[in-house]
């Protein structure tokens, strides 16, 4: 049976990798749940799994959780980022699944690797920030970093298909989002609720706001090519509206193999949890009868820019993707406050990217520290930014 910390436990992927629990309970069993402020869940969580440790975001919100489990719950509560630590790094887990939102998911993930834990990452923004610094730690700790993104999870089965070496290109498929076919003046008025209704998947806010803007596909680029350590030339996108096809690779034979699965996360995680075996989820079989008009497009560089400004910061390489990272996530909670419109997310995030470029030293180490102080720079600068805009 394989022991699993849960960090994010009462998220999208985080309540999907539950259910996958749920149906194999002779697979896997939960020692450890962090979360943020959802104790209500967190607390049902802790009294169908019984872990031996549960972590929320701050004091408060563990005396909350206390005061929902019975007397009788062993349970241990910690809180705040010892707390996430604690639960990443848990003696009784094999691996740690980081299915947190955000730039929080860095240090944990990197403590879980260190500690020898294998990964099941959902969290793209440690590859992202840190790509080539946690990769690193990968191989010299000796552990396995499974993806559950649903397009990495596709591009890591389909390599299974061919050698390295023979790799032309990897081709993430993005469902081009809700959005896909609007004016650039439609997108001036495009409102948070519209934005946060995705067509095919069911994700939590910042994630669909990122799939709406093209971001999270951006993010995705950035990712894929510190987890197969591809150039960033030989990575494409597709626009794939139905997302049927998760992702393909070609080989330079001119093969082109795809993994294909109806939108939901439970079979990538499903995957990542148990590979390389597989299990059989409780899930309707694929029916191509019924996806008979499966199409993909370019993507729209003009009306979509977030892609190519993932692509540049990736170019610059050093800081430059943790500075995008920090900057989206303030222009993300802006825009779903109601503080800007739709389009101004990447022109804030793009703003900040440039005002980074024009002081960072280019002889700057790079380190966990100096990653993460250019990640609060960015967001002190996105803020500033954003300021301006509201007077």
């Amino acid at each position: 049976m394989k022991g699993l910390a849960l960090l994010g436990s009462t998220g999208s992927i985080g309540r999907n990798v539950c259910e996958v629990v749920r149906q194999f309970p002779d697979h896997f069993r939960l020692h450890a749940l962090a979360a943020g402020c959802n104790v209500e869940l967190l607390a049902q969580q802790v009294q169908e799994f019984s872990p031996e440790l549960a972590s929320v975001a701050d004091a408060a919100l563990a005396e909350r959780l206390r005061a929902l489990l019975p007397a009788s719950c062993s349970t241990r509560i910690v809180w705040g980022e010892e707390g996430l630590l604690e639960a990443a790094t848990l003696a009784a887990a094999d691996m740690t699944v980081t299915a947190v939102v955000g730039a929080i998911g860095l240090k944990p993930t990197l403590a879980a690797i260190r500690a020898g834990k294998d990964i099941g990452l959902a969290n793209k923004e440690t590859l992202v920030m840190a790509g080539a610094l946690v990769m690193a730690e990968v191989a010299r700790c000796g552990v396995r970093l499974l993806p559950i993104d649903s397009e990495h999870s596709a591009i890591f089965q389909a390599l299974g298909a061919g050698r390295r070496q023979d790799l032309r290109r990897l081709l993430l498929t993005a469902s081009g989002g809700p959005f896909r076919t609007l004016s650039a003046a439609e997108l001036e008025q495009v409102s948070p609720e519209a934005a946060l209704a995705h067509p095919n998947w069911s994700m939590g806010k910042k994630i669909t706001i990122d799939s709406a803007t093209m971001m999270n596909k951006g993010l995705e680029v950035i990712e894929a090519r510190w987890l197969f350590d591809v150039p960033p030339e030989q990575i494409e996108v597709l626009v794939h509206p139905q997302s049927i096809v998760h992702s393909l690779v070609e080989f330079q034979d001119g093969s082109v193999v795809a993994q294909l699965g109806l939108p939901d996360m439970r079979l990538p995680i499903a995957c990542a949890l148990s590979w390389p075996e597989r299990l059989p989820l409780s899930m309707p079989p694929l029916d191509l009868t019924a996806h008979q008009g499966l199409e993909f497009f370019a993507p729209d560089h003009v009306r979509f820019p977030a892609l190519q400004l993932a692509r540049g910061a990736l170019e610059a390489g050093a800081f430059c993707p943790a500075v995008l990272n920090a900057a989206n996530e303030v222009a993300v909670a802006a825009f779903l406050n109601g503080q800007i419109r739709f389009p101004n997310i990447v022109a804030l995030v793009a703003d900040t990217l440039t005002h980074w470029q024009a002081r960072q030293s280019p002889d700057q180490a790079l380190s966990l520290e100096a990653i993460l102080a250019a990640d609060l720079w960015a967001r002190q600068e996105a803020q500033r930014l954003l300021d301006q805009l509201e007077l």
